[in-house]
């Protein structure tokens, strides 16, 4: 445990800006608080005590707004940044290295007994707000975007970004835990591919609207001149991440 308690002090050094030396970290920051008392909380509720680790986890919600259930399995290296409203399931299972902002639920569907809250992998960043619900496997170095609902599996190396969480592929790419910034758009992406669709159906409308009084084979060139090669290779590609980001919601 103490090898475990040195990771989880030494690692806000590496991912905190702000922390300027041991007596502030070890005071004023709730995260290691909240991992301490969890860390003891843990280890009596596996030697099979009753109440006092629920009583030790109740006390250090209390005490650092971060709610952890004594059965949860956290890693070592594990920093939960500010830390208000975190809440993390019985049954969560965190490796190590993992990043957790603010507001973070790991939480359950329902009322369904045995393993029923996610189990995250190695240098998994959760962003704020973000809601990972059910007995979901999330891969090693994702990146969860602040604000997403993540309801499905998530392979390794991934950004999930959106409402339902929508899975953007960044193998190969390594990226700043803490560029929040970079997180890509998949929604904006699909929006502007469908306002542009539906400029160029307009464009089309209007050039069959001028020449309807003409014969089909004038309004037959209308078309085939509004669809140049350049213009159907962009719409294909439009139609790629339209397909791509409808795939992507799918359970």
């Amino acid at each position: 445990m103490l090898s475990t308690l040195i990771a989880d002090f030494r690692i806000i050094f590496d991912r905190d800006p702000a922390a300027r030396n041991w007596l502030e970290v070890i005071f004023c920051y709730p995260g290691l608080q909240a991992l301490l008392f969890h860390r003891v909380a843990h280890w009596l509720y596996h030697v099979g005590l009753p109440f006092i680790p629920r009583l030790i986890s109740h006390i250090a919600r209390f005490l650092t707004g971060i709610e952890i259930h004594p059965g949860a399995q956290i890693g070592g290296g594990v920093f939960i940044d500010h830390g208000m409203g975190v809440v993390i399931g019985e049954t969560t299972i965190i490796g190590n290295y993992c990043l957790i902002y603010q507001g973070v639920t790991l939480g359950g569907t329902g009322k369904e007994s045995g393993k029923r809250h996610p189990t995250l992998g190695e240098n998994v960043v959760v962003g704020t707000g973000a809601k990972v619900l059910g007995n979901l496997q999330i891969g090693n170095d994702v990146r969860i975007g602040a604000g997403s609902v993540v309801l499905r599996d998530v392979p390794s190396d991934c950004t999930v970004v959106g409402v339902p969480g929508r899975i953007v592929y960044r193998s190969g790419v390594r990226v700043n835990p803490l560029e929040h910034g970079k997180l890509p758009d998949s929604e904006a992406t699909v929006i502007r591919a469908l306002v542009d669709r539906i400029e160029n159906l307009e464009a089309q409308l209007q050039k069959l609207q001028a020449q309807q009084s003409g014969t089909a084979s004038i309004v037959h060139a209308a078309l085939s001149e509004g669809d140049s090669p350049e213009e159907g290779q962009c719409c294909r590609l439009k139609d790629k991440d339209i397909q791509a980001f409808l795939e992507s919601a799918k359970g």
